[in-house]
């Protein structure tokens, strides 16, 4: 065996000479087969692993099958493909190679640890179900895993691929709905970790999934699922959830994006779900679609928002927030003044909606723009993660931790995002502790902020609690005590400010399902109004002809 000095000069020779070393790792053995990954500064990661079978052919549009069994070892020493989708997200990542077969995931884990079984941290990208990918630099695991616990980044089906409904394919599954196969790809990596996360030195029984935007949405769906009971612990949610009153919205039933479905079938050029399976990916994604998570019976009974109220969520301590001015990507198509503020506003949301509870827009366009950008925070992220923190911490078991981050990133002059603050997804290079991913005039503090950071995400991950020696204290939330941790020029402890927007919102949606639960007492109040109404004027009329 080569010592270390020796193999230490050996790689300064080769650096000197221009050429690459690769360490490989220590052979791992999975249900499906050996893997040999690579060290990459005394992590070692695992790239590449099949965690389903290829969503192809017969497959695609079926919920994922087990990966097929491998002999001999497999070098998983490079990313899969991502995907396939029309965009990457967020927007400034490199691109990827691209292809329908994507169901791979990636490790990253310490090479030597004080543990015999390591917490393990699942994450779920975002980009609107649309778009996203589990190997973008921006989310390389290294520095999270460098705090002692396994990094898990795992692709899932997007788009039409990954979230079309259809008759055809509700028929024929098993279970007989359609859609959410991307949420089953979720739920597939997650058992694909019970079954062999041991042989990395990983914990099945300490699992936590984080993630952002629609990753954070599909988050909120998977603690709701009657599917994912044991298959994990602990929840980060970063600016995403999915706990409006989507009862009322047609876009989320499985009967109604069926019918979309339909539609998108006769786009395509098509009358059937076979012809469907014969068209390549890459032209079907090109086909404009509905993507949405749906209410299939099967996946999801019930919206997240009814499994915490009627106490069937799987019960988790979560940990979640926002970015403070998280409606500034949301204004970009806008083109907001005083005068346009309500009709613009209304390109995104209903009129009553905006009517009832958007902010007053202030005497100029400035003022304006600031009222739509909060707005468009508030209502999307904001109100989701206020209202997922009350409902988990009804549950005595579960603890609950709420930030809001505040830090705007040094973003660039010439950039797209310059003066847009701390806007949607600008906290997830902190959170993976890679600030070098980007070239920002990044100060001591940015460094010192991702570092407290990666500490209190991998402290939750381990421990259920963020806190540790050396870090400001995160007080746990509660109705009564709404306390959040704003993570800004200075990492501070406040109570969470609801008045306003906030709370209107808030009081609409209440109403809304209110109304909903009790429409048939509404009709019959209705009803009984207008017979005494009637039996008045009778009597009024009979008593009005006998006098004359």
């Amino acid at each position: 065996m080569m010592n270390p000095v020796t193999l230490k000069v050996i790689c300064t020779k080769a650096i000197l000479l221009g050429c690459i070393i690769v360490l490989h790792a220590q052979e791992v053995e999975t249900k499906y087969g050996l893997l040999k990954g690579v060290i990459e500064n005394e992590i070692e990661v695992f790239k590449g692993i099949p965690f389903a079978a290829s969503p192809v052919g017969d497959l695609r549009w079926k919920a994922p099958l087990p990966p097929e069994i491998w002999n001999g070892v497999r070098i998983a020493d490079t990313f899969s493909p991502i995907c396939l989708q029309s965009g990457m997200y967020p927007k400034n990542s490199p691109r990827e190679e691209m292809s329908e077969d994507c169901l791979y995931l990636n490790i990253w884990k310490p090479e030597t640890s004080s543990q015999d079984q390591l917490p393990v941290m699942l994450w779920i990208y975002g980009g609107g179900l649309v778009n996203g990918s589990a190997s973008i630099p921006l989310y390389d695991g290294k520095n999270l895993a460098k705090q002692e616990v396994i990094v898990i980044t795992a692709n899932y089906r997007l788009g039409a691929l990954g979230f079309l409904a259809h008759p055809e394919l509700s028929k024929e599954a098993a279970y007989n709905s359609s859609g959410n196969y991307g949420l089953l790809d979720m739920i597939a990596a997650l058992q694909w970790i019970q079954e062999n996360i041991k042989s990395f030195g990983g914990d099945p029984d300490n699992v936590t999934v984080f993630g952002q935007s629609s990753g954070a949405i599909s988050i909120s769906a998977l603690i709701a699922s009657p599917l994912t009971k044991g298959l994990f612990h602990r929840a980060i949610a970063q600016s995403g959830g999915l706990f409006e009153p989507i009862e009322l919205d047609d876009g989320f039933k499985l009967s109604i994006l069926e019918q979309a479905g339909e539609r998108f079938a006769e786009r395509a050029g098509v009358s059937s779900i076979k012809e469907l399976r014969k068209i390549p990916a890459e032209d079907l994604i090109k086909v404009p679609v509905h993507t949405s998570i749906n209410i299939d019976g099967y996946v999801l009974n019930q919206s997240p928002f009814e499994a915490y109220r009627n106490n069937e969520n799987n019960r988790v301590s979560v940990l979640l927030g926002n970015t403070k001015d998280e409606g500034q990507e949301f204004i970009a198509d806008l083109s907001i003044t005083r005068e346009s503020y309500q009709k613009e506003l209304r390109k995104h949301f209903p009129g009553w909606l905006v009517w009832l509870t958007a902010p007053n827009p202030g005497e100029t366009d400035e003022e304006a723009i600031k009222a739509a950008v909060s707005f468009q925070g508030d209502i999307r992220f904001k109100w989701n993660m206020w209202t997922w923190a009350k409902l988990a911490s009804k549950d005595a078991t579960n603890k609950v931790y709420v930030y809001q981050f505040a830090k705007a990133p040094p973003f660039p002059g010439d950039s797209d995002q310059d003066g847009w603050g701390a806007s949607h997804g600008s906290d997830l290079s902190y959170v993976f502790g890679n600030l070098d991913q980007y070239n920002y005039d990044w100060t001591e503090y940015d460094y010192h902020l991702s570092a407290s950071m990666v500490k209190y995400w991998t402290n939750f991950a381990k421990y259920g609690d963020p806190n540790s020696k050396g870090l400001p204290q995160w007080q746990e939330f509660s109705e009564d005590s709404p306390q959040a941790l704003n993570l800004d020029k200075k990492i501070t402890s406040a109570s969470l400010q609801t008045k306003g927007t906030l709370s209107r919102i808030d009081n609409i949606y209440s109403i809304a399902r209110w109304t909903l639960r009790n429409y048939v007492l509404l009709i019959f109040l209705g009803l009984v109004v207008i017979f005494i109404v009637a039996f008045v004027v009778i009597r009024y009329s009979r008593k009005k002809r006998k006098r004359l």
